[in-house]
């Protein structure tokens, strides 16, 4: 299955919206959201901007769970980066 990455670009002002809140949500630049909710637009082959605006609010919901049971993208950074507490001065050498 081949995607079509080269889709006119949707000016529709709540479809910036919602991407704007999963890019906020994400952590992640505007431009990249953007891509995401293509992405799955391509996959769904949705064609109008109805459909096109319901993808990307069905996408936004899912990282609203995600985020409301700590699974977003920054929080489990987040707690990756956390250290232990004997270890904080400890450097590995290649």
């Amino acid at each position: 299955m081949i995607l079509n990455f080269f889709m006119y670009p949707i000016n529709d002002k709540k479809y910036l919206k919602i991407c704007a809140e999963i890019a906020k949500l994400q952590s992640i630049s505007l431009s990249s959201a953007k891509k995401k909710v293509e992405i799955q637009i391509a996959k769904k082959g949705s064609k109008s901007v109805e459909e096109k605006r319901q993808v990307a609010q069905d996408l936004l919901d899912i990282c609203q769970k995600d985020e409301a049971n700590k699974k977003s993208s920054s929080k489990i950074l987040d707690g990756l980066l956390k250290t232990l507490d004997d270890e904080d001065n400890f450097l590995t050498e290649d």
